[in-house]
């Protein structure tokens, strides 16, 4: 077969694209002045097809992949990422490192909660060696809300492999974070951890809940117990 090119993965995007969709999502993804997504421009194409155009277009190159990382399209943004997060699954080690390279040099463009969400646990999280929290800190470290955000979803692919110290260590970092897309993530990585070891997530709550900002603490203790949820947010389960 041909090899795929970046002309006919855009062509089969825009396929699917509904201009209905594209005025939605600009709503959703909060694209107004002022707001998280400002400025950001959708086709109006939902993830199930995006999905469906990054499996029949898999083999793109890599340089094509990154060229289109760089769209002022959110959906071409996302489906470069689905497409580099294929890519690395299926990559030898050379393959692999070359992802994460590009992944590293493009941050920029990986500007919205989705793009992070769909791609730092499986390129950012899979690449790094267990235990190492050199990278995570000088982006959870960063003025730019999104590589924060990356910080703390590339931990998850840790805490499905049951180490948890990289996550812990971020939502201690991120406590007084300012940003309430940070304190969502922070939260959902600690329930996340709580699904796999709920010993070791109450431990942390217990020293640091009064401290968490509402949103962090409602998202860690989303699926406790309600007696136990009380506890937590009236600051009676905490060990201070």
């Amino acid at each position: 077969m041909p090899q795929t090119t970046l002309r006919a993965v855009r062509r089969g995007l825009r396929a699917e694209a509904d201009p209905e969709d594209a005025v939605n999502l600009q709503r959703f993804f909060k694209t107004g002045p002022g707001q998280y997504g400002e400025g950001d421009r959708f086709l109006g194409v939902r993830v199930p097809a995006l999905r469906r155009v990054a499996r029949a277009h898999r083999d793109l190159p890599l340089p094509d992949a990154v060229e289109m990382l760089t769209s002022k399209w959110h959906e071409e943004r996302l489906l470069a990422l689905l497409l580099l997060v294929d890519r690395y699954r299926r990559a030898d080690a050379a393959g692999k490192q070359a992802v994460f390279d590009a992944y590293l040099a493009n941050t920029q463009y990986v500007n919205n909660w989705d793009l992070v969400d769909a791609s730092a646990p499986s390129i950012v999280g899979a690449h790094l060696r267990p235990g190492d929290t050199t990278l995570l800190d000088r982006f959870a470290g960063s003025a730019n809300v999104w590589e924060r955000r990356i910080a703390v979803l590339a931990t998850f692919h840790g805490i499905k492999h049951r180490e948890f110290g990289p996550a812990l260590r971020m939502a201690e970092r991120l406590l007084g974070d300012e940003h309430d897309l940070i304190h969502k993530a922070v939260g959902w990585m600690l329930r996340e951890i709580g699904n796999r070891d709920p010993a070791t997530e109450e431990a942390f709550l217990r020293q640091h809940c009064r401290m968490m900002p509402r949103t962090m603490l409602r998202y860690a203790i989303e699926k406790f117990p309600e007696p136990l949820r009380r506890r937590y947010l009236d600051g009676s389960a905490s060990s201070a």
